[in-house]
């Protein structure tokens, strides 16, 4: 995969590990970014590419990276 995405862009990932395996993972700033791995490392590499292809389509779409703005309390 050739990565267009140019910057550097840090968000939280939330990792939910599922009832019957594997790992749930996504970014609540990317709305309707998910993914998911049958282990840890596997969600987290798959999270990581649909951040990719999420913020290269919204850099083509001429559409504004959103900023981190995640509150936990």
């Amino acid at each position: 995969m050739t990565n267009s995405v140019q910057g550097i862009y840090n968000y939280t990932v939330i990792f939910e590990k599922e009832p019957d395996g594997g790992y749930h993972a996504f970014c609540p700033v990317l709305k309707g970014c998910h993914s998911q791995g049958d282990n840890f490392e596997e969600a987290l590499v798959n999270i990581t590419e649909a951040m990719e292809l999420y913020i290269d389509s919204l850099l083509a779409d001429q559409e504004p990276i959103p900023e981190e703005n995640l509150i936990i309390a």
